[in-house]
């Protein structure tokens, strides 16, 4: 039996059902977020659930049903059932099931949270060697800082990505980076860490918060400002990264190769930094 966890149950993936009235579904009004697990244990979950905590009230989402700590029960107990050792834990909210139409439905409408999981390894072999990426125009809304179900832009990017062979698209206004399809993006020059400012055309990611600190650890500095594509393909070294691919190697970017095509020093610093951590928090 596999479970997902639906309105306050645990139960098996064969029974959760969720209306074709739900405004998730018509309307893509929703939330979601993502947790690792790591040898059985979640986390930064305290981080991504006060997340979806402020992309409900930017949304204007009622979840005073729930609360971090309750959610994060919620997340062991679910990747306990279903034996998950290494994965993750998928969590959405809707706002809830009405009539169509695009006003807020009454106060009495409940949102209908849901959950599942999935077992699988962390990407050793794309850590060590590094991916290729391809660059793509941002056609997304300019609340990219809230983490909707809106996701029909950064689909068209990844699938763009996916028929060029590679593993990200990296995402531009004019020629101006923001990130990529699901990742942020980090351009290394001289020494230094340079990534778009977390307002509102990105989203401010979990792991390019703990990136963030580990890089003050480190004494390696991290400038929070936009960059260009002349300067990301200028870079010394390129990252990307997010709660699956965590401080993903760039070795390429379009036809053209980053530094020397092979993952850089503090990129591998950034790594083991990230590697300490995880136990230090799992």
């Amino acid at each position: 039996m596999n479970y997902i966890y639906i309105n306050d149950e645990f139960v098996d993936e064969s029974e959760g059902k969720i209306s074709y009235s739900d405004r998730g579904y018509n309307f893509g009004d929703g939330i979601y977020e993502y947790i690792r697990i790591y040898e059985g244990k979640v986390f930064t979950s305290k981080e991504h659930y006060e997340r979806l905590f402020r992309s409900a009230k930017e949304i204007g989402l009622n979840l005073d049903a729930y609360s971090v700590e309750g959610l994060t029960e919620v997340t062991k107990e679910l990747a306990a059932k279903n034996n998950v050792v290494n994965g993750g834990v998928y969590i959405q909210v809707t706002r809830g099931v009405a009539p169509r139409n695009h006003p807020f439905p009454d106060a009495s409408t409940k949102p209908v949270f849901s959950a599942f999981s999935k077992s699988y390894d962390r990407p050793y072999d794309e850590l060590e060697n590094g991916v290729k990426t391809i660059t793509v125009e941002d056609i997304r809304w300019l609340r990219c800082d809230i983490k909707s179900l809106n996701l029909l832009g950064n689909v068209l990017a990844k699938e763009k990505a996916t028929q060029n062979d590679a593993a990200e698209a990296i995402m531009h206004r004019g020629e101006t980076v923001t990130e990529g399809s699901s990742s942020n993006v980090y351009a290394i020059k001289g020494g230094k860490i340079y990534t778009h400012p977390a307002n509102n055309l990105i989203l401010n990611g979990i792991t390019r918060r703990v990136i963030k600190e580990l890089a003050d650890d480190l004494n390696i500095p991290f400038i929070e400002e936009s960059f260009t594509l002349d300067f990301l393909n200028d870079a010394d070294e390129v990252i990307i990264s997010s709660t699956s691919i965590e401080v993903m190697p760039v070795v390429q970017v379009n036809d053209q190769k980053i530094g020397d095509g092979k993952v850089g020093q503090i990129t591998k610093q950034l790594q083991n930094a990230f590697n300490n951590y995880i136990e230090s928090k799992s």
